[in-house]
């Protein structure tokens, strides 16, 4: 039924089962944020995605995994790679603007770290050709991340340099960021989720937990169980 992909991982459950293709953010030579402990972003990346798509799966969706071995540095390939899902979702893990940056030591090296703003993040792009469906998805999910007991940051939307992202869902963490690479080129509706703020010492322990990180995977695949279409609707339906 589907073309073949670059993929680490894929499970079709149904002949209606939608698919939601599930990106690892950054890759081996631009790892993203380092962790107030010194751990690379993309290894929580991974990690979260790869157990968002079990979550997923279990709902009775279908996952493809785009970019666990580190190595698809293109980000169009990365949306290129996802053309025949029905949904694309970049899995991130937050830091601070470099000013916020404070110094401790921990395990005998000086790192850098932040904890003035803990909390989730979702972006969308009004460049896609998609907004109002990403934008119900990205609502859903940050509903379900609420009611799971996490809190969205809301720090991206202050004025000040590097961040300015305006509200697109204030309540539920939404933003407009309207030139991230993989939200724009997406050929479906997409969404971009920052987990949580690793360069904050006591979010940085939780979100690497298994427990925070299977929470956080049940919100997300619940929040797609909402608004993505069965057979016959639309998405956005949230009945």
């Amino acid at each position: 039924m589907r073309l073949s992909l670059p993929i680490l991982l894929a499970s079709c459950v149904s002949a209606q089962a939608q698919t939601v293709a599930i990106d690892v953010g950054h890759y081996n030579e631009e790892p993203g944020a380092i962790s107030a402990r010194g751990r690379a972003e993309l290894e929580f990346n991974r990690e979260l995605a790869l157990e968002i798509g079990s979550a997923v799966r279990r709902g009775g969706l279908r996952t493809v995994v785009i970019g666990a071995d580190g190595l698809m540095a293109r980000l169009v390939r990365r949306t290129a790679a996802a053309a025949e899902a029905d949904f694309f979702l970049s899995v991130h893990h937050d830091s601070v603007q470099p000013h916020f940056l404070e110094t401790w030591e921990y395990d005998g090296v000086e790192r850098l770290f932040s904890d003035r703003y803990a909390g989730f993040s979702l972006f969308v792009s009004r460049k896609s050709a998609f907004v109002r469906p990403s934008l119900v998805c990205a609502s859903a999910i940050g509903e379900a991340m609420r009611h799971a007991g996490f809190s969205p940051s809301l720090y991206h939307a202050d004025p000040i340099p590097g961040e300015s992202k305006p509200f697109a869902d204030r309540d539920n963490g939404v933003h407009y960021y309207d030139n991230l690479a993989v939200l724009k080129t997406a050929r479906t509706p997409a969404v971009l989720i920052e987990s949580g703020v690793i360069g904050n010492r006591d979010e940085e322990l939780k979100v690497q937990s298994e427990d925070v990180r299977k929470r956080i995977a049940a919100a997300v695949a619940a929040g797609l169980d909402r608004c993505l279409p069965r057979e016959g609707t639309g998405v956005g339906s949230t009945e």
